[in-house]
Parts: C-alpha cells; sequence; structure tokens
C-alpha cells in the first residue's frame, strides 16, 4: 500500500472525534479499498456497505496473504463493524460521503473476522495416513 500520510488537521479532526481508536493504517487502508473496489467495476459509483467489507477481505488477502487477519488485529480492526466506524469517521471529517439510506449498522454483521481470512486459507493438503 503506498504511504500515503494523513494532513496533521485531518488527523486531529479524527483523533478528537473520540470512540474507538484506531492505528492511522486502518484509515488508509479503507480509503485503498474503496479504490481498490472501484477499479474491479465497470465504472465508478456508490458502493454498499458489504461490496466494501468484502473488497476489504479481498485486498487484505492479496496483500497480507496468511497475516491479514493479524495485521488488521494490529491496527484495531477485528470485525466488519470497525470498517463502519472508520467509513462513518472520514464521513465525519469529510473525506468521504453517504447516500440517503446508508446506515453505520449496514456494515454490522457481514462476515465473521476468523471464517472470512482464516478459514479461507485452509490446506487443501493433508498427509497420508
Amino acid at each position: 500500500m503506498p504511504e500515503i500520510v494523513f494532513v496533521d488537521d485531518v488527523l486531529v479532526r479524527i483523533r478528537n472525534r473520540g470512540g474507538k481508536q484506531y492505528d492511522e493504517k486502518a484509515y488508509l487502508f479503507l480509503l485503498a479499498a474503496i479504490e481498490y473496489l472501484q477499479c474491479k467495476l465497470d465504472r465508478r459509483r456508490h458502493v454498499t456497505a458489504a461490496e466494501l467489507c468484502w473488497a476489504c477481505r479481498d485486498m487484505a488477502l492479496e496483500r497480507f496473504g496468511l497475516l491479514s487477519r493479524t495485521v488488521l488485529d494490529c491496527w484495531g480492526l477485528t470485525s466488519t463493524a470497525d470498517f463502519g466506524r472508520i467509513v462513518y469517521t472520514l464521513v465525519d471529517v469529510s473525506l468521504l460521503s453517504t447516500q440517503t439510506g446508508d446506515r453505520e449498522e449496514d456494515f454490522h454483521g457481514v462476515y465473521d473476522f476468523r471464517s472470512a481470512f482464516d478459514e479461507s486459507y485452509a490446506l487443501g493438503w493433508a498427509p497420508e495416513a
């Protein structure tokens, strides 16, 4: 992921918002996941919470492989609800926007991190008996 440095003012606004705090890389990851998803679409458009959550999973697995869940956990991301909190923080500081009907709760329970990251990498090989 290219290193993007947040403007100090944006970081201060994010930190002053309160609530759960995430590593700066978590915010950058979410922004990169939006672009990752948009590049896979036929045309740029508003994306749903579920689409963004699955894009986060796919991008993490591509970039971090078996360490995906560990990396995300180090940044404070342990569930899809965390993606929603970050998105809505970025909305609050005017880096993203929503459409009518979008809710932070749309990010809750999209998938279980353990299943999505660990079980998707289950090896197909088993030792002979």
